[in-house]
């Protein structure tokens, strides 16, 4: 059984300004996503899932989905702020004045129905490396669909910054190859030389060598019954809030928390480059010429 790959692409760009997911990057205008699809293909997986905003679908599979689609198996289904809602909760979110979709667990829930195996989830604005897909591969190939014992993938702090600005990352505590839980810390930037996360105003330094989160988890459909116990436990409480967001690190560490199943940490000392900034653009350019010209991607990634 092939495991899919979900993608959580419906996000707003707010700090780019722009559809950062369907930026050309590659030197045949390929997308970020492009080279996330080839290496998730290459490394055994058998489907993408694309969680996209209605409003740009259009640019999506002119610029992105189509030519996916010609190579690998691949959907995309919606995320909006009034999808999975009742009757009173929509109410109350179209007299709260919301724009935003209601964060990753949600996106992660509007996808349930195309997800039929195991599924590796991934940001639609970062770059993991292949090493990491065939790590979840390989072990979520291993995996039953009612298996409790889910996985992740964490990165060196150090090695996922960016000089452009703060960044959001979970931090991670791990204990014999296990997570333990995750510490959301959003807002992290570079003071001089000096890692700094700032909460409420309040500065501590990193070493720079904590293990965190880039949203790239390993679960088995088993996963969906604890995030849809999050996502109603969520919404009754934040139904009004313009800015509230059910995310995706909060809800796996519940499962932790309520001991129904454990999530294995695998490690990647990948270098990370992503698309948060409008100048990260044109680092993340050049980081995939240079792996064009040491052989690790084709020139041209699809053959149609």
């Amino acid at each position: 059984m092939k495991p899919t790959l979900v993608v959580l692409a419906a996000g707003m760009g707010s700090r780019y300004g722009g559809v950062k997911q369907i930026d050309a990057v590659g030197l045949h205008d390929e997308c970020l996503l492009d080279f996330a699809a080839y290496d998730a293909k290459e490394c055994g997986f058998g489907k993408v899932v694309f969680i996209i905003r209605k409003d740009i679908e259009e640019a999506f599979r002119e610029r992105l989905f189509d030519r996916v689609a010609r190579n690998f198996d691949a959907e995309y289904v919606f995320q909006s702020p009034d999808s999975l809602l009742t009757p009173s909760q929509l109410k109350d979110y179209e007299q709260s004045g919301r724009t935003k979709p209601w964060g990753t667990t949600h996106a992660i829930l509007c996808a349930k129905e195309a997800v039929k195996t195991p599924f590796a989830v991934i940001n639609a604005d970062d770059y993991y490396g292949r090493q990491a897909f065939k790590t979840l591969g390989e072990y979520l190939s291993s995996v039953s669909n009612d298996s409790t014992e889910h996985a992740m993938v964490g990165y060196v702090l150090g090695n996922t910054m960016s000089r452009n600005g703060s960044v959001s990352r979970g931090v991670c505590t791990v204990k014999d190859g296990k997570l333990e839980k995750i510490v959301e810390n959003l807002k992290i930037y570079y003071e001089g030389d000096k890692i700094i996360s700032e909460v409420d105003g309040v500065k501590n330094e990193f070493t720079g060598k904590e293990w965190v989160s880039m949203n790239l988890f390993g679960f088995t459909p088993k996963a969906f019954e604890r995030f849809q116990l999050y996502w109603d436990n969520f919404i009754a409480n934040n139904s009004t809030s313009p800015k509230a967001e059910a995310l995706l690190p909060v809800s796996a560490s519940e499962i932790i928390q309520n001991k129904e199943g454990i999530i294995k940490f695998f490690t990647s000392e990948e270098k990370w480059f992503g698309m948060t900034y409008p100048e990260d653009r044109q680092l993340v350019k050049e980081e995939i010429a240079l792996k064009i010209k040491s052989g690790y991607y084709p020139e041209k990634l699809w053959e149609k």
